[in-house]
């Protein structure tokens, strides 16, 4: 892996607010979609995709290339957005996000997009496809093999029964070369996650389902890429990296807002949020 040096970290804050940018044009041009989660995740998705997962956008089904898993597929836009920017495909596609007969779906389609490892939209199963992935790469290989699996998750679906079920077969079987991360920006749909379903002490939980865990912010690039690594050198048992986020980063009248969860700018708001995003360039 690259060093991360100060130049490369400036260099993806740029390409972050760049994919911020995209977020917002995608969904005043489609008019639906949601807002605060694609803008809270757009640093961990540029860490990923620009630093560190193993990857080819020229070769997308390349054997060896690390599995990525997306559970929380509402908050695509900044999936096809990042994937776009990597260049898997043209940043001109990014518009027709949620149209008649687009490859970007609302949630992600892998029957569309061969590049995607799985289709998402029901919450609390990624976890499971993630581990089951896993098992089959180790049933394959005979051992862990170099790739690394990684799932992300939302903590308003930590609601659901069927992740902790994932949780906890994750532990039995020991899947060193998986790593978790939750987007922890403490809204749903309706509300705060510790008014609807408190969800504290998060970081005690996993670490009773034995899970190695750590709480990161998750704007930081330095504390994304670091705990990443950390992840890959634990042995014996799965990670788990709870990233504070703030939901709707770049836009102040987004930011920590759950009404912003799955609702669009209109074109107004888009105009304003765009200027938000390149005044902090």
């Amino acid at each position: 892996m690259l060093q991360l040096t100060d130049e490369k970290i400036k260099w993806m804050e740029g390409k972050a607010g760049e994919i911020r940018q995209s977020i917002i044009q995608m969904l005043v041009e489609a008019g639906s979609g949601h807002s605060a989660g694609p803008l809270g995740m757009a640093d961990i998705f540029t860490a990923l995709y620009f630093f560190i997962l193993k990857h080819d956008p020229t070769n997308p089904t390349w054997g060896d290339r690390d599995r990525l898993v997306l559970s929380n597929g509402h908050i695509c836009p900044v999936y096809y957005a990042t994937l776009a920017h990597a260049g898997y495909f043209k940043l001109e596609e990014l518009m027709t996000l949620r149209k008649f007969g687009t490859r970007l779906q609302g949630h992600p389609h892998r029957e569309y997009l061969e590049f995607l490892e799985t289709s998402s939209g029901p919450l609390g199963s990624g976890l499971s496809q993630a581990i089951g992935m896993c098992l089959a790469d180790k049933m394959d290989n005979g051992k862990y093999s170099p790739k690394q699996f990684y799932c992300l998750l939302s903590d308003g679906e930590l609601d659901e029964g069927n992740t902790w079920e994932a949780v906890m077969l994750g532990a039995k079987e020991q899947l060193q070369n998986l790593t978790v991360i939750i987007d922890r920006n403490n809204i749903q749909i309706e509300g705060n996650t510790e008014d609807i379903m408190p969800l504290e002490p998060l970081k005690q939980k996993w670490e009773a389902f034995n899970w190695h865990t750590q709480v990161i912010d998750g704007h930081d690039f330095k504390q994304i890429v670091d705990a990443v690594l950390h992840a890959q050198a634990v042995s014996g048992m799965p990670s788990v990296i709870i990233a504070n986020t703030v939901s709707g980063k770049g836009v102040s009248f987004m930011e920590g807002d759950y009404r912003w969860h799955g609702k669009p700018p209109s074109k107004e708001e888009g105009e304003k949020a765009l200027e938000e995003i390149r005044n902090k360039k």
